[in-house]
C-alpha cells in the first residue's frame, strides 16, 4: 500500500483534566491531512506514548481511523522495550483497523543487534499489516546498524524505517542495499532534504503540524528535480524546525505552539511540563515568523 511520503507524528490532545480528548484528536488528524500530510502517526514520542496506557492507545487508534475514513493513512506506534507487550498492542492496533504500525528500537535495556533483530521480527510476524521500524539512538541508547536493518528489510511485511540516527552514510547504505519496496523516511525534520537527496522516500515530521503544506512543497520540488526550490524551502523552515525540536523537550514546543495559534491540544502529561514564560515566548516568536498551514479556530 502507499503509506505516504509526508506523515505527521501527531500530538495526543488532552482535555483540561489530562484525559485523552478523542474528538479533538479526530479533528487534528483531519486538519493535518487538509494541510498536506498523507497520514498520521499516533502514540509515538510526539504523541506522549510513554504516558498513554494500553486502552487509551487502542481507543485512539480506532477513533482516529474511523474519522479519517480512508482520506489518509493511520500508523500506530506500538513498539516498546517489551516484546510480548508490543506484540499484544500491535495485534490490537491491527484489529482497530490501522494501516501500519511503527516500532521503535527497544529502549533502556539496550539489547545487542541480534536481540534487536529478533524483537522486530517477532512483532512483525505477529501481524499482517505493514511495519515501519524507528531508529532513534538519541532516545533509545542503541543504534540499529545498517547490517541489522538490511536483515530486517527482508522480513516480508517490514516496509521501511523512520531513520533518526543522523548518520547519513548509514542511511545511504540502507537505501542503496535494501529491496525497492523498503522505504526510508527521515525521522529528523532537519535531515529531510539530505535524506531525500540520497534517495530517501519522505519524512515522519513534527514541524508539519504547523508547516505541512510547505514540507509537501519541498518534497515535491526535490522529487521533480527542482533542487533550488527545495533547498530554499528547507532553509526557510530550518529555524522553525530547530525551535520546535530544541526549545524544550519535544513535544512540549509543538504542543504549546498549537495551543497558542488556536488549535487546542491541551497540556502535556507528567513527567513533561509546560514551558516557562521565557521559553514560550521564544517558541512563539519563531512561529510568528512563518505562515501556519494548519487551519485554526481563531
Amino acid at each position: 500500500m502507499d503509506i505516504g511520503r509526508l506523515l505527521t507524528a501527531m500530538v495526543t490532545p488532552f482535555d483540561d483534566e489530562g484525559r485523552v480528548d478523542y474528538a479533538q484528536a479526530q479533528r487534528l488528524a483531519l486538519a493535518l491531512l487538509d494541510s498536506g500530510s498523507d497520514g498520521v502517526v499516533l502514540a509515538g514520542t510526539t504523541g506522549e506514548a510513554p504516558t498513554l496506557n494500553h486502552d487509551e492507545k487502542v481507543r485512539l487508534f480506532s477513533e482516529v481511523k474511523r474519522a479519517v475514513d480512508g482520506r489518509g493513512t493511520v500508523i500506530a506506534g506500538t513498539g516498546t522495550y517489551n516484546t510480548a507487550e508490543s506484540v499484544e498492542l500491535s495485534r490490537d492496533a491491527e484489529r482497530a483497523g490501522v494501516d501500519a504500525v511503527l516500532l521503535t528500537t527497544p529502549y533502556y535495556s539496550r539489547p545487542p543487534q541480534e536481540g534487536i533483530f529478533r524483537h522486530f521480527e517477532t512483532i512483525a510476524r505477529a501481524v499482517h499489516i505493514p511495519v515501519i521500524l524507528y531508529n532513534i539512538p538519541g532516545r533509545t541508547g542503541v543504534n540499529v546498524t545498517a547490517e541489522t536493518m538490511l536483515r530486517l528489510a527482508r522480513v516480508p511485511n517490514v516496509v521501511g524505517v523512520k531513520e533518526a540516527s543522523g548518520d547519513l552514510r548509514q542511511i545511504a547504505r540502507i537505501i542503496e542495499d535494501a529491496p525497492d519496496y523498503f522505504h526510508v523516511w527521515s525521522g529528523d525534520d532537519e535531515m529531510t532534504l539530505p535524506i531525500l537527496a540520497v534517495g530517501g522516500y519522505g519524512v515522519i515530521s513534527v514541524t508539519s503540524h504547523l508547516a505541512g503544506t510547505q514540507f509537501r512543497e519541498m518534497i515535491e520540488a526535490q522529487l521533480a528535480g527542482d533542487t533550488e526550490t527545495a533547498a530554499r524551502l528547507h532553509r526557510r523552515l530550518l529555524p522553525l524546525i530547530n525551535t520546535l525540536m530544541t526549545a524544550s523537550t519535544s513535544p512540549i514546543p509543538v504542543k504549546y505552539a498549537l495551543n497558542q495559534v488556536g488549535f487546542p491540544a491541551g497540556p502535556v502529561r507528567l513527567p513533561l511540563v509546560e514551558p516557562d514564560a521565557e521559553t514560550g515566548e521564544r517558541i512563539m516568536a519563531e512561529v510568528r515568523r512563518h505562515h501556519v498551514d494548519l487551519a485554526v479556530t481563531v
